[in-house]
Parts: C-alpha cells; structure tokens; sequence
C-alpha cells in the first residue's frame, strides 16, 4: 500500500515465496526488490543471491524482522543493496528504494555502525591488495562522510559537489583500498581514522 500510494513508485508485482520471486524479477526487470528474509520453499538470502546473479540492474532490499548478524551478514554477501528491518518508517523505507534505485547502498546508521565495529574488531586480513597510490586531499574529504553512512547526493550536498564528481571519487576509493563494495569501504575508512 505504501509503494502503491507513492506517486514516483510503481509496483509491477507481488511473490508468495522466493522461488516465485525470483521467477518474476527475471520477468518484470524490476527496478527494485523488496526481498523479505523468511519466506516458504526458498528463503530470501538464496532469491537474493539468485536474482542479484541473473540480473546485477535490479537492486534488492533485504527487508526483515530480524536484524541480527545471522540475517545481516549473510543478506549482504547475498547482494542486497540494503537491509531494513520491517519496523522502518514508511518514509525512511520510501527513501531507501528511491536511494536503491540511484544505486546507493541504505544501511541504518546504527547497522552501518555495528558492521564497522565489528570489522574493526576482527583481524584485518583482507583479501584484496590495496594500492600503494596515496588518496588525494578530496578523497580524504569523502571518506569520513561514507563511514558516517550518507548517501552520494548527501556527500555532495555537504561538500558542495555534484553527485557524478562524488560517484567518481568513491569509485576511486574503492579502487585505491581494494574495497569491493560500500561496506567494505567505510570499514577502511573507520580503520584508517582509528
């Protein structure tokens, strides 16, 4: 109801359990997945990781009860572009689909936190080579703003620079950490101001 009633939003279809889901992302292309976790046959964790596989353009938004670590984890590895637990406000969930379907990551803060905790907390034997390339005095702007979780049109709006300028500047840190994702990317910021 709530997608239904939101004048830039559409539905383009409903799934009873996950192999249906991922039956009909791969027929209607949607833009956006709303991906509850605990579902009969196939859960959520595996419709995300199939669908995120077959179709990389739709982003899915792991949307759950449970916002434990045996739910979190898992449902990013899967390629969910955000988590959110079913109590979300109706307009903090309207955001995150519009941010998901800009390509942002939308984690809450107090999730984002607790991952970076917890990456910190473990030993960092990452898997990826960094490069040796030092980041420039723009990109040690954008860093500490990507760890406090905020979109790229929040970090644009706070560094007065367009959005496409700030796509290019997390692209290159990624690149530069050898982070793959967004995560994994405030994980070395958080890292690297500790």
């Amino acid at each position: 109801m709530l997608c239904e009633s939101t004048a830039d939003l559409e539905v383009v279809g409903e799934a009873a359990d996950g192999v249906q889901a991922v039956r009909l992302a791969l027929e209607l292309a949607p833009d956006v997945i709303l991906m509850d976790l605990r579902m009969p046959g196939m859960d959520g964790i595996e419709a995300t990781r199939l669908v995120t596989s077959s179709r990389p353009e739709s982003k899915v938004l792991a949307l759950t009860t449970f916002d434990d670590d045996a739910h979190l984890y898992p449902a990013l590895a899967a390629g969910a572009t955000a988590f959110l637990v079913k109590d979300t406000s109706p307009a903090e969930l309207v955001d995150a689909i519009r941010r998901a379907a800009r390509g942002d990551h939308s984690l809450s803060p107090h999730l984002l936190r607790r991952l970076v905790a917890r990456a910190s907390e473990a030993e960092t034997n990452t898997q990826s080579v960094a490069s040796s390339e030092p980041l420039t005095a723009r990109e040690l702007d954008v860093l500490p703003l990507i760890v406090e979780g905020l979109s790229n049109q929040e970090i644009a709006d706070r560094l007065h620079l367009g959005v496409t300028t700030v796509k290019t500047h997390v692209a290159n840190l990624m690149e530069k950490t050898g982070s793959s994702n967004r995560v994994q990317l405030a994980v070395h910021g958080f890292q690297r101001m500790a």
